[in-house]
């Protein structure tokens, strides 16, 4: 049964009025503060064009991460896994928005090389030439690969039938807010990566929530059936969502700005404006949980929660205004020295040449990876407080790499990883193979379903498609686990990562999740989406061995640094001699990587009985 086309057009008309009104914000608080500066010579066209655009993008992209959201977590599938009614419509929305989003990317490419050049869009006659500025700057190459993303999504959705898929299309679409975020101010200037990395941690805040409420209110308006649960299930992310953008927010703005700048510079004042915006969201949400889901228990209706959700998606959206304003609006000069070429490469200064007390005293929290790993601690400690008689040795297991990520992503060897080869070397050994064994060994998937035996259904649904199981062949977990190395240090991926520290970033998370999937399978201790017998896990061991110390062996003759332009332009004068450094790395490849295979080899040919196999995954 369709919905009311009354339901529908309020919606939509919400979302209209609170786009119009983001985008005049966002105009309206930039011209001011341009008139507070003096300007920055924009063409007026230009820059209203560029943040009307700027607008749609990220309601395009909040609203495409908040169906898909609904889609995968908020209502059940049917039975069969086919996604339900309710499902298939946010789908439906969910291209809709990523089809805006995608053309508000494209759009915005021309009109951002105009903004570069502060001419006109008129001015640029020559379309090649456009083009060829295009693929140069930054900015616009983040553009157009987000365009690329939201087309993907926008089709994908169309065609997608399955609940199993949808988990990865949220993901998708979360990642895909990555690129334009970092490349704007953020990406920038001393302490970039913290910058850089709040910000992300924002904006996925952010467009979980939303874009969450968005679908939410929607589906409030035509009375789903499942409204209780959705609505329970989304306030939970919600308030997770509200954290995380209160934290991430504080973090960013202490990077970019001084406490004595906030009530001085237009940069300080659209600070202000937000911050008290996302209070007034807070107690919204608050009140949503406290009026609206009770509501629904109580007398199963959800007038509280959609009258409360409507005024919560205007404020939201004027938030976007200021958000997108505050993007247009340069932070204020901190008065600071100018920042030296290695600040400005990685985001920090680095004291002098790397030491064993520097590793262990020298630390800089990574953000990303390294709340990644105290959450996952947090995670996994709960479930044990709900699962009688847990082994002890697989929660020190996992805790153990939890901790090693850390170590590598935090301490002094993800300080200074970006900036010498060898100790980068390190930190790639620690997060492809001693933590993921140490994960692994933790048997978070037994834990999951002993704590939610309702996980059963959800994971039996993702391990029987097609590409899970693509993904989980032995031959693809290998490939994916030993190649990367040679394919990302020798196809000029990695010399390309280092200029781009999101990139470099990717690539570390990129290596800690093969490596807990080729530890998955090969130790047996977890359930996993295809049987493998002891036969395969073996075999697949001993081909790691000999591979992984072939890498090593390659860096060791290597006549040619990898990444020689980037090391150096850091003119750090204790790295001077690049390729003895990339040769010590290759023994570090080789030492640290192939000795803990060896004993994971010779724990499956000697401990058979120990060896057991887990039944795969939802069976």
């Amino acid at each position: 049964m369709l919905q009311p086309p009354v339901r529908r057009a309020g919606v939509f008309t919400l979302l209209l009025v609170g786009t119009i009104t983001a985008c005049l914000v966002a105009i309206g608080l930039v011209a001011l503060t341009s008139a507070q500066t003096g300007g920055t010579g924009q063409d007026p066209f230009t820059l209203n064009v560029i943040l009307v655009i700027r607008v749609l993008a990220e309601a395009g992209g909040v609203l495409t991460a908040g169906f898909f959201l609904f889609a995968a977590f908020l209502v059940p599938p049917q039975e069969s896994g086919v996604l339900s009614v309710d499902g298939y419509r946010a789908l439906r929305a969910a291209s809709w928005a990523a089809a805006l989003w995608c053309v508000a990317a494209v759009v915005s490419v021309p009109f951002t090389v105009a903004d570069a050049f502060l001419r006109p869009l008129t001015t640029f006659s020559d379309l090649g030439r456009l083009l060829t500025l295009a693929f140069e700057l930054e900015q616009t190459k983040a553009w157009m690969l987000t365009a690329g993303v939201a087309l993907l999504l926008a089709i994908a959705a169309r065609v997608t039938l399955m609940w199993r898929s949808t988990p990865a299309l949220l993901a998708l679409a979360v990642l895909g807010l990555a690129p334009v975020a970092a490349s704007g101010h953020s990406s920038s200037g001393g302490d970039h990566d913290w910058a850089t990395a709040s910000l992300l941690w924002h904006l996925a805040g952010a467009a979980l929530w939303v874009g969450g409420l968005v679908a939410l209110l929607a589906y409030g308006r035509r009375k789903g059936a499942h409204l209780g649960l959705a609505a329970r299930r989304f306030s939970a992310v919600a308030l997770t969502c509200w954290i995380v953008m209160a934290l991430s927010g504080v973090i960013n703005a202490l990077v970019r700005l001084k406490i004595s700048n906030l009530f001085v510079t237009p940069y300080g004042w659209l600070t202000v404006a937000k911050i008290s915006a996302l209070v007034a969201l807070g107690v919204f949400g608050y009140f949503q949980r406290e009026r609206g889901v009770k509501g629904i228990e109580r007398t199963g209706s959800g007038r509280a929660l959609v009258r409360l959700a409507g005024f919560e998606v205007l404020l939201m959206l004027v938030t976007i205004g200021l958000a997108t304003a505050l993007s247009r609006t340069p932070p204020p000069d901190h008065g600071a020295d100018n920042p030296s070429t290695v600040e400005l490469r990685i985001g920090y200064t680095l004291d002098g040449p790397p030491s064993l007390s520097r590793t262990f005293v020298d630390w800089r929290f990574d953000l990303i990876l390294g709340t990644a790993a105290l959450a996952m601690a947090a995670l996994y400690l709960l479930g044990v407080r709900r699962v009688r008689n847990w082994p002890v040795a697989k929660t020190i297991a996992w805790l153990g790499g939890c901790a090693e990520l850390v170590l590598a992503t935090s301490s002094g060897i993800g300080r200074y990883a970006p900036a010498v080869f060898s100790i980068d070397m390190v930190s790639n050994m620690l997060l492809s193979i001693l933590a993921p064994v140490l994960l692994a060994m933790g048997a978070p998937f037994s834990l999951a379903l002993e704590c939610k035996p309702k996980l059963r259904k959800w994971f039996g649904e993702l391990a029987c498609g097609r590409v899970a199981q693509l993904l989980t062949h032995p031959a693809t977990v290998l490939t994916f686990f030993a190649g990367s190395f040679f394919v990302l240090y020798y196809s000029g991926l990695y010399a390309w990562s280092l200029d781009v520290p999101l990139a470099h970033v990717g690539m570390n998370a990129y290596f800690l999740v093969t490596g807990f999937v080729f530890f998955w399978a090969v130790l047996g201790l977890d359930p996993f989406p295809r049987p493998l017998s002891l036969a395969q896990r073996r075999k697949m061991a001993m081909i790691a061995v000999p591979v992984q110390a072939l890498f090593g062996v390659t860096l060791l003759l290597t006549d040619t640094v990898i990444g020689a332009r980037f090391y150096g332009t850091l003119g750090l004068p204790w790295t001077s001699d690049l390729l003895e450094i990339q040769r010590v790395g290759g023994g570090v490849a080789w030492g640290a990587g192939v000795v803990p295979l060896l004993l994971v080899a010779a724990g499956l040919l000697l401990n058979p009985a120990k060896a057991e196999v887990k039944e795969p995954a939802g069976v």
